[in-house]
Parts: C-alpha cells; structure tokens; sequence
C-alpha cells in the first residue's frame, strides 16, 4: 500500500461519517456519538497528513504551494468544528454548521485526491510512497486506540 492509498481509506471512513452527521437531528445520543466520531477521526486524520505526508513535500518546489493550502485548509475544518461545539445539538445553527463542515472536508479532500496526488506522486519516490504510509497507518493505529 502507498501513502495515497492509505489517505484514501481514511477519506472514505470520513465521508461516510459526514454523511450520517448530516442526518442526525435534535440533541440525542446518536448526534453526539457521530460528532464525536468525525471529529476525532478529522483530528487524528490531519495531525498524520501533516506529519507524514504534508512534511515531505513541503520542502518540494512541485507541492509546496499545494501543501501550504491543504494545511490551511485543516485549520478552517478546526475552525468549523469549533463552532459545532459551541452550538446546542437542538439549534438549527448546528445543522446549518454541520453542513458546512461536510462541505470544506469534501472539498479538501476531492482537492487532494484530485490535485495533490497528482503532484506528490511526481515529487515522491516509491520507496517513499511506501514508507510513508507505513508510518501513516501506524501513527493512526495508535491514536484510534488510545
């Protein structure tokens, strides 16, 4: 498995997530269990990107402009995410923010798996491909299960 690969997995687990936050409602236990889920899994899922995939090719005159942006980009979705815990699960802002956050990460990553890819399998050996997603997975592995 490359490190596009393994970007990919977690792509789909956070769409799917966003997917069922959206047709959550009201202040329930379901809403919250689902927020909870996408907002830990975004959390893990970007502090990793940063570290084994954004790191690498930030220093490549190919990818660095790309790279500054997705980074700026987790920040937005921290940005939204704040904003979902501030409001009450019963408000109609919570849906409203809600959505809001499906878009920016769909976004991001339909960005990503479009654009950076593209330019990082240029700018990324395949050795590299392979070790980063090695250390990817595990870094993952280990945050999911604290």
């Amino acid at each position: 498995m490359n490190i596009f690969e393994a970007l990919r997995v977690d792509h789909d687990i956070q769409r799917a997530l966003l997917d069922q936050l959206v047709e959550t409602s009201g202040d329930t236990k379901h809403r919250d269990h689902v927020f909870q889920a996408i907002k830990h899994e975004l959390n893990i899922h970007a502090d990793a990107e940063e570290r084994f995939f954004y790191v690498p090719l930030i220093n490549d005159d190919l990818t660095q402009e790309k790279s500054r942006h997705s980074i700026a980009e987790h920040h937005e979705i921290d940005e939204i995410i704040e904003k979902l815990e501030e409001t009450e699960y019963d408000s109609s802002a919570w849906l409203k923010f809600a959505k809001q956050l499906k878009e920016k990460v769909e976004h991001h990553l339909d960005e990503e798996e479009h654009e950076v890819f593209q330019l990082a399998g240029k700018a990324l050996k395949e050795k590299e491909k392979t070790a980063l997603a090695k250390d990817y997975k595990n870094y993952i592995e280990e945050q999911r299960n604290l």
